[in-house]
């Protein structure tokens, strides 16, 4: 049902990419870059990481530190992000604030050092939007954390 982009040797153009998210989702995406443009020094990157599972989708950075990937699914995108021990508490101080599959997927993270872990986000309403919103800030709150 959200079949990835998996051909590592085609490489994507943006029409293909926004017909492969459809309308809707590819409004999501589109949101998700407005909202890191307006808020980190943002570059973006088509990259096809990790091997042939996860397919091809935008990498995210501030300056030169990894905010997210983005994969491109059909019908959705997943947000693929890290949380170092360091930013654990902060996650934890807004863990409430987040919607349920917020929490259930931190708590079944894959783990990362001591405590942090990676997430994946699989954004299908704008309500995980918020909440994909919420956790990019505490990875990389440039207020706090510049």
């Amino acid at each position: 049902m959200f079949d990835r982009l998996l051909d590592k040797n085609n490489q994507p153009t943006p029409e293909q990419i926004e017909k492969h998210l459809g309308e809707e989702s590819f409004a999501r995406l589109s949101a998700l870059e407005g909202f890191l443009r307006a808020h980190y020094q943002l570059t973006k990157e088509l990259r096809f990481p990790f091997g042939g599972g996860y397919g091809w989708g935008y990498k995210y950075e501030h300056k030169s530190a990894h905010l997210c990937y983005a994969f491109f699914e059909k019908g959705a995108f997943t947000v693929t992000l890290q949380i170092g021990d360091s930013r654990v508490p902060s996650l934890e101080n807004i863990l409430s604030a987040l919607s349920p599959k917020a929490r259930e997927l931190w708590a079944n993270r894959y783990p990362c050092g001591e405590n942090g872990g990676w997430i994946h986000y699989r954004v299908l309403s704008n309500a995980d939007l918020e909440d994909v919103y919420k956790l990019i800030n505490v990875k990389k709150n440039i207020l706090t954390n510049p």
